[in-house]
Order: structure tokens, then sequence, then C-alpha cells
């Protein structure tokens, strides 16, 4: 069990949102359901690895985008499938963030993201921050290609 694991707050979806995102995530795997007074309390579940509880603990408390799930994709396969899965019925934003239809954020980003802005050439890194900040769901061809025109 790990020891530190994200706990989300749901008004009374947590077992509908579970089931929503172990049907997107390939690897995705129930846990445990439990109930108290006969309705869903508390899930647990797996995704990629990532053990995650969600609770129905009432309408108190929404989602926010100061906490969001960071999806690490190999390639653009990936990131188109999760990008449209995800944001099926929520909102898409910008820089590879959106909204599920939770109101749970999310940022589906490539790999060759993070790689092509960590280059030690400013200009080239430059090119590729600027390119992502036009996009709403990040698109590894055209990041590659901005990065080329900075060399």
């Amino acid at each position: 069990m790990q020891k530190i694991k994200p706990c989300l707050w749901f008004d009374d979806k947590a077992e509908e949102a579970m089931n929503f995102y172990i049907s997107i995530f390939k690897d995705g795997k129930v846990l445990s359901v439990n109930h108290a007074g006969g309705k869903v309390l508390v899930v647990n579940f797996v995704l990629r690895g990532q053990e995650i509880m969600a609770f129905n603990g009432g309408p108190m408390f929404k989602f926010t985008e100061a906490a969001s799930m960071f999806v690490s994709c190999e390639n653009q396969a990936e990131v188109d499938e999760y990008w449209e899965k995800l944001s099926a019925g929520g909102e898409k934003s910008q820089c590879g963030w959106l909204k599920d239809k939770y109101g749970l954020s999310w940022q589906i980003i490539p790999n060759a993201l993070m790689k092509l802005m960590g280059d030690p050439d400013p200009k080239k890194a430059g090119a590729v921050m600027q390119e992502m900040m036009k996009m709403s769901k990040i698109v590894i061809a055209d990041l590659e290609k901005a990065y080329q025109r900075a060399a």
C-alpha cells in the first residue's frame, strides 16, 4: 500500500467517477468499494500504478485547478486518446489542461514536451514554450517544428 495517495472529494459520484477513470486507463482496477448507510462512501482504485481514494463527502467542496492529475504520455496517440476520453462531457483548456465531466483537472502532457523544454539552449526551449502556449491539446509535431526553427 502506498504511504501517500491522492484522495478526491466528490459530492455523490465517487464510484461513477472511478468507473469512468478505470474505463479510460487500460491498467485501471478497483481495489475496494466501501458502503455506509447503504450508500457508497469510499472507493479505492489504481490508475497507471497510482493508488487513488475517492469519497462521497457532499456538496461542500469542489475541485479547482489548484490540484490536477498529471498524465505523462509516450506519444501523440496516447495524448489524443486521453485528451478526448477525459474531456468528454467536460471542458478543454490550454497547454494540455482539461477538466473532466466531474470537474477534476487533468494535464495530458507528452514526455517530448518536457524533453524539448529542458534543452539547455534557451532559444530552443523558449520556442517550444511559446508554441505550447498557443495550444489546447499538445501536438508533438508542432513542438518539434518550433524547436527545429529555433536551431
